[in-house]
């Protein structure tokens, strides 16, 4: 029950995210605007022997259903079955667009179309002149329909393409389809109801059936040219945080098998310990996939594990606007300007935690500013992510001259053994190498307990609200309350509070007080505007906000300390989370 909770929620949200809209039309269209009642009265419905038939009023449904069912085998043995014959494993994805386009061209052409829709005509009718079931169209969108990968989706894929298919995988994945079913069937229902309400519409059938035909065209001319991708890159994910929210908890993770998804390829991860200060080994590293596009490359060449084979291999998962990684990424910059002559080669692995960390321009910008100048991919769909069966950014893998996977460290810390087994990976694989001493880079990690948790605004992923009142989405007013605990934070003043950020409403700023435990806190900001934080000693700052969402600084002591933050937020700044360190 629980794998078919999250396969259903994650279906639905997955069914309003942005990569749904290019197939849109062409649900609005094939399933909804067809299956309306037309006014045949007028005499445009294209009368003659080449008319078509009436669409069933059925259409939407089986539209519907033919996309589950061509989705979810596609899904589960799409890879298997091609790979048992041999065959490319975007076949299934070519032949999807061809069919697409012969569709196309029966909505322009009625007789064609016909022809099309006799191999589907074993369906049950109550009529026989009621033709046009849809039952076709719907096969050949699940076949090219590929949603926005979040984690159910990435342990359906990664099953079926290993063909560990259990009964939970498949429940997983037929729950999955429906849930993205039911937002599709709804636009398409709601696009019969317009058609049926406007007269206009109703009494242009054949117009419809060629915006239909153009529809589907315009759909597999795009799929050709990779436009879905392009315009989901464009976008803002405003559901990725709700995928991390079903799936970010220990019971959905031990449901899916996130961190624990055992490939043939990643199964021998278990015999690294996580943090060990001696070298192990772990089986051969998994391949670098799924990358949207590679940074600081010539010309964005991807790099490829299989041929680094000599050099020592340091795989670094990060996202640019996590506190953990930004005070690790400082030891990872220095181990490759001290150890790449020496035969080291440094992977950033970006795997976005938020929306906008999925922008490459985002990506880039922070790449800079932490200096980073070795090779970062951007994992944005987390397929490298899912094949290490990482769970934790930021986290090390060691890598030795034969492909081996020798140390893994997640999270902060364990510094200095790392570098010590990178100088020993090095030393073994040219034994006549001549290292620089180890850097010399301070561990600022925090021991455990000792800072307030990392806090977040957006109303997905709200913790440490200290109230008055319940912390919702929406424009509200807030105030702060009489005592505020400690390690909260309390708002004033009219906010509109979205699910990844809240925002001054209205003309006027508003605050937040923070109560913290730690010796530096920062801010994830992003919009244009001004930020003044006062401290306890009545010391104001003023930070002057500008572009996409970074990381500002605004308290900094030497040690751990407790202190009180009021922060004034202008309009038009958006403000995501506090860190602290």
């Amino acid at each position: 029950m629980d794998v078919i909770i999250i396969g259903l929620l994650g279906g639905l949200i997955t069914g309003i995210s942005p990569c749904i809209l290019p197939v849109l039309p062409v649900i609005f269209l094939t399933g909804g605007a067809q299956s309306a009642r037309f006014d045949r009265s007028s005499g445009t419905g294209g009368g003659g022997s080449a008319a078509p038939l009436p669409a069933r009023r059925s259409r939407p449904y089986l539209v519907i259903a033919g996309l589950i069912l061509s989705f979810t085998l596609v899904t589960l043995v799409g890879s298997l079955v091609l790979g048992l014959l041999n065959l490319p494993q975007d076949v299934i994805r070519w032949v999807g667009i061809g069919v697409l386009v012969l569709i196309g061209i029966g909505l322009l052409l009625p007789r064609f179309e016909q022809l099309l829709e006799k191999p589907f005509q074993w369906i049950p009718r109550r009529e026989v002149a009621n033709g046009g079931s849809g039952f076709g169209v719907g096969l050949a969108l699940g076949a090219v329909f590929v949603p926005c990968a979040g984690p159910v989706l990435a342990a359906i894929i990664v099953a079926g393409a290993t063909g560990r298919i259990g009964l939970d995988t498949v429940l997983l994945t037929a729950s999955f389809a429906i849930g993205v079913a039911i937002p599709l069937l709804v636009f398409a229902l709601a696009g019969r109801g317009v058609v049926e309400r406007i007269r206009a519409f109703r009494t242009r059938e054949r117009g419809l059936r060629i915006a239909a035909g153009v529809a589907m065209l315009a759909l597999a001319g795009g799929l050709v040219f990779n436009v879905p991708q392009q315009l989901q890159r464009l976008l803002p994910d405003y559901t990725a945080q709700l995928q991390r929210d079903l799936t970010g908890n220990e019971d959905a993770s031990r449901a899916l098998g996130l961190g624990g998804l055992v490939t043939d390829e990643n199964r021998y991860l278990d015999k690294c310990t996580n943090g060990a200060d001696e070298l192990q080994s772990c089986g051969t590293a998994p391949a670098i996939r799924g990358i949207q596009q590679w940074l600081n490359t010539p010309d964005g060449a991807p790099v490829d594990l299989a041929q680094q084979r000599g050099k020592v291999v340091l795989i670094d998962f990060w996202a640019y606007s996590c506190i953990n990684c930004q005070r690790s990424i400082p030891h990872v910059v220095a181990w490759d300007k001290a150890y790449r002559d020496a035969g080291l080669e440094v992977i950033g692995i970006h795997s976005p935690e938020y929306a906008f960390e999925k922008d490459p321009g985002n990506v880039a910008a922070g790449t800079k500013d932490f200096g980073i100048t070795y090779p970062v991919a951007l994992d944005n769909n987390l397929a490298t992510w899912t094949a290490y069966r990482n769970s934790y950014w930021p986290a090390h893998y060691l890598i030795d001259a034969q492909g081996t996977v020798r140390h893994i460290s997640f999270g902060e810390g364990n510094y200095a053994a790392t570098e010590k087994m990178l100088r020993e990976l090095l030393q073994q694989a040219n034994p006549g190498v001549t290292l620089p001493d180890p850097t010399e880079v301070a561990d600022d990690t925090p021991q455990t307990g000792t800072l307030t948790r990392e806090t977040f605004l957006g109303s997905s992923k709200d913790v440490n609200f200290a109230g008055p009142g319940a912390y919702s989405s929406g424009e509200n007013t807030f105030s702060y309350p009489a005592d505020q605990p400690s390690d909260t934070f309390a708002l004033d003043g009219r906010w509109n509070v979205q699910t990844q950020f809240a925002t001054p409403a209205g003309s006027d700023a508003a605050g937040i007080r923070l109560s913290y435990r730690a010796a530096q806190v920062q801010m994830v900001l992003a919009g244009e505007g001004a930020v003044t934080v006062r401290a306890q000693d009545g010391t104001t700052t003023t930070i002057d906000v500008s572009g996409t969402p970074r990381s500002y600084r605004i308290a900094s002591s030497n040690d751990i300390t407790t202190g009180i933050l009021d922060v004034t937020v202008g309009t038009g700044v958006q403000a995501y989370s506090f860190t602290f360190g």
